[in-house]
This record gives C-alpha cells, structure tokens and sequence, in this order.
C-alpha cells in the first residue's frame, strides 16, 4: 500500500500515517477470499485492527507479532500525553491481546509485557529477530570502498548503522566521538535515514568532528562491506525503561558480521553481550565509560577477535533463520491443529 511514512515525520503525520495505513490494509484484507489465519506484525499498534476486523467478521483467526511494546513505548517517550488518545490505545493493546490466537513477542522484555497485562503463558512465544549470517559475516575489507569513502585504512573503526530516530541515542553517540576527538586513532561511522540526520550534521560542523562521517543509508549488500571493515558496533538506545525490551535489527546483524558491540541499554541486550562475551555495556549516563571501553578494545586485539568470533557463532547457533523460521512455523501449524 502506497501510504507516506518517515522517521522524520512529527507525531501528528505519523499517526494519520498509521491510520491510512490501517484503513486500507482493513479495505484490501476484507477483499480477498478463502483466508485461513492472519498474521499480523506489529508496530504501531493499529496493525492489529485489520485482523481484528476479520476475526469479528469473517472468523478468522489471527496470530500477532509484537515488534515493540506499544502503546507503552510513545507513553514513555512523550508522544502520547492527551489522555484521549493514551487510554484508548491502551484498551485496544488489551483487546489485540486477548483476541488473538497466538502472540509471538521479539524479546524477554517484551513477552514479560504481554504477560504483565494478564495474557497467559500458553498463549504466548517469544522468537526475537533472526541473524542474517549470509548477509553479515566476516571476509576480507574492501579497502578500496574504505577509502573512497573518506576513511583511513588503519583508525578503529566505530559504526552505528540503522535508524536514526529519537529513540537511538544519537545525541550518545556524538557526546562520545565529541571526547575523542583528539585522539587520531578514533573513527566513528553512522549509517542511516532518520529524524536526527539534521542534528548529526549539524554537530559535526559546529564541533568540527573530524573524526565522525555520517554516510547516509545504504542498500544491505554495501552496509555489510562497511560493517565488515570496521572494528566494532554500536547498539545504542535513549534512557527509557520501555526501550530496554528493543530486539534491534542491527544488534543481530552485528552479532552475524562477527563484530564487537557496544549497547547502552540495561535491559536483555546487556545480559546478551555479557553472558556470551560478545561485546560490552555502557552506562549511557556516563559517555566517559564508553570512551575508556573503545580504548581498552582498541589496545586489545585478541580481545577483540575473541568477542568476535562469539557474536559469530552465538548468530550461527541461535538466531540463525533456519533455527527461528521453524518456530514460527510451529506456532501456525499447532495454531491451524487446535482448531
């Protein structure tokens, strides 16, 4: 469906885009015939209405996909203050809850939220986001890419790559380049469309970041060719509790690359990266600790190698697509039995 959406639209254009989008995915999903389930993944919240609608319509069952614990996540965040909007999204998280037949949560965080509203266990799986290991992996640099994007062959390499939203921490990310701006030996590398693009381009400037190059948003096949000849990854969320419960595209995608990464969030991911010594935490109120852990990494190569080659195989093992897909695949076919 051709409906406009952006990161960088303001909260009033984004909710008129969910709603276009919900009222034509209603119109369109109405329309077709012979359906046996949905599969509705969310965000925003309004995906579930259109499954609503054919379950309360034409019967038919649907399975619902929480990819972001809403309407909790825009509470927290600010975006939904007028009660008139809070307590009806909060209502219709309950009702897409409880109508569905089964839901599938992306993390620990976000199962535990699900169930926190009364959803029995039975009724619920949590299958996070899958690791593209054919995609991401590791292989000889491109240097020549390297160079021809402005970089030096032998800095360390920090990437960010993914959206650049109000929820990312880019303001984090800069703080920390913006301390090692000094030492040479430091690169930062952003990758990416979102509503801080302005904010990051205007802080190189007025800083004089030398050491920060903001890229912009590349296909899949040349992000990989840019993570694989950097050093390690930043996996980096604003300080809201809710945004612990995240399962980001780009931390699987880091683990498949092999690379060392950075998260600054206290929830499942810290636990991740320490309990697997694939990468390390940050405490994003404290840019300084980020500073000393890059250097430490930085002076450490063995150390480096080591939590690389166990985010490879933690990708390989356990958020590979071939271990995932099957799980889902469970979940229709027991949903499909009971019925």
């Amino acid at each position: 469906l051709k409906v406009d959406y952006s990161n960088k639209m303001g909260f009033a254009k984004r909710l008129f885009s969910f709603l276009n989008f919900m009222a034509w995915s209603t119109l369109t999903a109405f329309k077709e015939k012979d359906i046996d389930r949905v599969f509705a993944t969310s965000t925003p919240l309004t995906i579930g209405v259109p499954a609503l609608i054919l379950k309360w319509f034409k019967r038919v069952p649907f399975i619902f996909e929480v990819r972001d614990l809403w309407p909790e996540v825009p509470i927290q965040m600010g975006a939904l203050k007028n009660p008139l909007l809070r307590y009806p999204a909060l209502w219709l998280e309950k009702m897409i809850y409880r109508n569905a037949e089964h839901i599938v949560a992306l993390s620990p965080g976000m199962e535990k939220g699900v169930l926190d509203v009364g959803i029995p266990q039975k009724k619920v799986s949590m299958v996070p986001n899958m690791a593209k290991i054919d995609q991401f992996f590791t292989r000889e640099p491109n240097w020549k890419l390297c160079e021809e994007l402005g970089l030096q062959k032998e800095s360390f390499k920090i990437v960010y790559f993914g959206s650049l939203g109000k929820a990312n921490a880019i303001e984090f990310v800069i703080e920390v380049a913006h301390r090692l701006k000094e030492d040479k030996r430091f690169e930062f590398v952003i990758i990416g469309r979102g509503a801080m693009e302005e904010y990051i381009t205007e802080s190189v400037q007025k800083l004089a970041l030398d050491n920060v190059h903001y890229l912009g948003a590349f296909n899949m096949e040349l992000t990989s060719e840019i993570v694989n000849f950097c050093n390690v990854s930043l996996v980096t969320f604003s300080d809201y509790p809710i945004l612990g419960t995240n399962s980001p595209n780009k931390l699987f995608d880091s683990l498949s690359a092999g690379k060392p990464i950075i998260v600054n969030s206290p929830g499942w991911t810290k636990d991740l990266v320490n309990d697997f010594q694939c990468g390390v935490y940050v405490d994003i109120h404290q840019p300084d600790d980020c500073v000393h852990k890059i250097k430490a990494l930085s002076e450490d190569q063995a150390l480096q190698d080591d939590m690389g080659r166990n985010a490879r195989t933690l990708a390989e093992k356990a958020y590979d697509k071939s271990i995932l897909c099957p799980r889902i695949v469970r979940i229709i076919e027991n949903s499909v039995k009971s019925r």
